[in-house]
């Protein structure tokens, strides 16, 4: 059954909330293949002490296995913050149909902010980009995030 984007951000939403709770900065992504969800995750770079523990990254790897293959080129990828490079350079060699993020990231965006990674001709794969779905939720979960970590004394994250 094909669900709205809107649908798909609040499952990653979701995703978002639990790597708050698991102490990670909140940020999920789900994978969407012909309108079912194949994989979910979340941040786990404290969790897992990795650098790439990106919730993307995780997602889509979790769908390549899945799916048994790793172009995804009939797949979107939702996740509630704008991916970095290292995350958008992995949906361009997933070869992914579309990415939809919630809120930008000004600080590492690689789709649209900072670096136009979806769309660069040099490339042999592009692909598209819906930007601001259920913005303000994926933001505000950012910020209280980060505004409880400033509360307790910590050093930020990332």
């Amino acid at each position: 059954m094909k669900h709205s984007d809107e649908h798909y951000m609040d499952l990653a939403l979701e995703q978002a909330g639990q790597a708050a709770l698991a102490d990670e900065v909140p940020v999920g992504a789900v994978v969407v293949c012909d309108g079912e969800v194949v994989s979910a995750a979340y941040n786990r770079r404290e969790s897992d002490h990795d650098p790439a523990g990106h919730a993307e990254l995780l997602a889509i790897r979790e769908a390549s296995a899945r799916l048994g293959r790793w172009r995804l080129s009939d797949c979107t990828v939702y996740v509630t913050l704008e991916p970095c490079p290292m995350c958008a350079g992995l949906m361009h060699q997933a070869r992914i149909a579309r990415c939809v993020f919630g809120a930008p990231d000004p600080k590492s965006g690689a789709l649209g902010t900072l670096y136009a990674l979806h769309e660069d001709e040099r490339l042999n794969h592009r692909f598209e980009v819906t930007s601001g779905v259920r913005e303000q939720e994926s933001a505000a979960l950012l910020r209280a995030f980060f505004g409880r970590r400033r509360g307790k004394g910590h050093r930020p994250l990332g």
